[in-house]
């Protein structure tokens, strides 16, 4: 495994990490027993995963803290988020709090190491920072978490709008932030602000539907190209992102969508979520190995850096 530092957080986290929610959640989605999810979580320490992204509404924080149990605590970087808005209203800080608590009840541990604000959305931030965050920093203050971070909604906000506020305003440590080879332009909206601040950065949407569901990649590039959006070649192929395959390339284009976000200046950790022990494997293997070569990413670049918003579902009902 490789190790890098969370920005300014000082945390060493492996570039790998795990995530338990999406359309896995573990496996717990395709059936796996509470056995199976605690053995996968077993198997990404064993690979040298040693960062763990979880949520309250994920429902995976029980497996995760039953399978640490043995796990000296220092070993482990944990992370959980709770929402402080549901279906358009505010949540009390009172209930944040609450939650975090039974977070790490769950968890069984005295604190977390970054515990986010879940998708922040632009219209709900400044209440955010004058309700919510005060609340918390007093429970941070108090040893329940050592590092608050936002998460973005993705979707609703794909040009990154709450998180260049909350950069401007230098508001948390951490960010969790949607980029892939499709939807590039957190390269300047984001990771411009937070080299310059050395703020963490954790990296969702490597890989969705549109990159592990057959046919969906082609399917979307035939829309792009009818709206001239892309080329119209890319939506005349069945593969369009073929280009990137070759003996000094990618070995798939699941491979590339892994190595080309690990590898962005900016990015210190890329999160996946599985629910199969191969899959594990492959995808830390993609992780670990090289940059893309630099003519593919300049042909990604060329090809998709000004899209917005391309490939961001939820991951729900991500195949695999």
């Amino acid at each position: 495994m490789d190790y890098t530092t969370l920005g300014r957080t000082g945390l060493k986290v492996s570039v790998a990490g795990l995530g338990t929610g999406g359309g896995s959640r573990l496996g717990m989605r395709t059936g796996k027993s509470t056995a199976q999810s605690m053995a996968l979580v077993h198997a990404a320490l064993d690979l040298g995963i040693n960062l763990v992204d979880m949520a309250e509404q994920y429902g995976t924080e029980g497996i995760v803290g039953a399978a640490l149990k043995s796990v000296p605590r220092d070993k482990v970087v944990l992370c959980t988020k709770h929402h402080d808005v549901r279906m358009g209203k505010r949540v009390a800080p009172e209930s944040v709090v609450a939650g975090l608590d039974e977070s790490l009840r769950k968890l069984g541990t005295d604190y977390v190491d970054v515990f986010y604000i879940h998708s922040v959305r632009p219209e709900n931030y400044d209440s955010t920072m004058q309700i919510t965050v005060p609340a918390l920093l007093r429970e941070r203050d108090k040893g329940k978490f050592r590092f608050l971070g936002f998460t973005e909604a993705g979707p609703p906000d794909p040009e990154h709008n709450m998180v260049a506020r909350a950069i401007a305003e230098d508001a948390v440590d951490v960010f969790m932030i949607a980029f892939s080879m499709l939807q590039q332009n957190a390269r300047n909206a984001v990771f411009a602000g937070t080299l310059a601040k050395n703020i963490g950065i954790t990296c969702m949407y490597a890989v969705r539907n549109i990159f592990s569901i057959p046919g969906r990649l082609a399917e979307e590039m035939k829309k792009l190209a009818s709206e001239g959006k892309v080329p119209a070649w890319l939506g005349e192929k069945s593969e369009p992102l073929d280009f990137l395959i070759h003996d000094k390339g990618a070995a798939s284009v699941i491979d590339a969508s892994y190595r080309y976000v690990r590898h962005e200046p900016g990015i210190h950790v890329t999160l996946f979520g599985t629910g199969d022990i191969g899959h594990l494997q492959a995808n830390v293997a993609s992780l670990l190995r090289p940059p893309l070569p630099a003519a593919d990413r300049a042909k990604l670049t060329e090809l998709f850096g000004h899209l917005v918003g391309v490939g961001m579902e939820s991951g729900e009902v991500r195949a695999g």
